[in-house]
This record gives structure tokens, sequence and C-alpha cells, in this order.
């Protein structure tokens, strides 16, 4: 996602530096209306609507539990399970990624967070540690 806002960014800033993009001042001087060729409104309104379907973000979780082999699929959900049970509200996550199976746990936006939470987990899963993952976005009011 990065990269598209990035485009756009160069984008929007090349055609305003080469006077395809022009804005229009009333009689106050104050601009009133932007003028641009279709093509920049179609991506824009494209970058618009990516960002709309997306409900994830960078940020990081904790691993709690990572196994492959034999019932380890079963043994991933009674993880899962066992920590819903011990620290309800907070998100927990199924994932299995060839050979493995992972549960992780939390949306923390920043490490200092997840860090936090850790110290609380270390009692109960002694080899958690933080990982790099697409976290869900916040709930907004």
């Amino acid at each position: 996602m990065k990269t598209i806002r990035t485009c756009v960014a160069t984008l929007i800033l090349f055609l305003a530096g080469t006077g395809g993009l022009f804005a229009q001042r009333d009689t106050t001087g104050q601009a009133a209306a932007i003028i641009c060729a279709p093509a920049v409104d179609a991506l824009v309104a494209k970058h618009i609507s990516l960002n709309r379907s997306v409900n994830a973000m960078d940020g990081f979780r904790i691993q709690i539990f990572s196994e492959s082999g034999v019932n380890s699929k079963n043994k991933a959900q009674a993880a899962q399970d066992e920590f819903q049970a011990g620290y309800p509200g907070t998100g927990v996550y199924l994932s299995f990624k060839s050979p493995n199976y992972r549960v992780r746990v939390g949306d923390f936006r920043t490490r200092l967070d997840a860090h936090r939470f850790l110290v609380e987990l270390t009692v109960d899963y002694p080899n958690a540690f933080i990982i790099e993952d697409q976290i869900n976005l916040p709930k907004t009011d």
C-alpha cells in the first residue's frame, strides 16, 4: 500500500509541477476548485477504494505457539482455546504457514505495547516472543 501512496503523491507533485494540475481562485483569492486530467481523478478514486477495502495495518503480535507434525492443528486449537479462557478480550489468531500451525495474540501498533503485554504473558507462556505482523485496524467510535 505504501507504494501506491508514493506513486499517487509523486504523480500529483509531477502534474502540479508540469502544469497538469491547476487551481482556480475566486475573487477573494481563495482556491475555488482543482482542475485535473480525468486519469488523475480515476487514479485517486482507485486509491481511495483500495484503502477502504484494507482492514489491516503493520503492527506487532505475540506468538505463543508454533508446531508442525502429527496433531499440530489440534494442539494449536487447544492453545488458542486455553489463551482465550485466560485472557478474554484479547484477539487470538490461528494460522498455518507450511509446515507450522501458529497461534499469535494481540493487535499492537507499537513494539512497546507488545512488550508490555509480553511481560504479563511470560508467566504462562515463557517461550512467547514478539513478531511483526499485519494487525486488525483499531476500532473507531
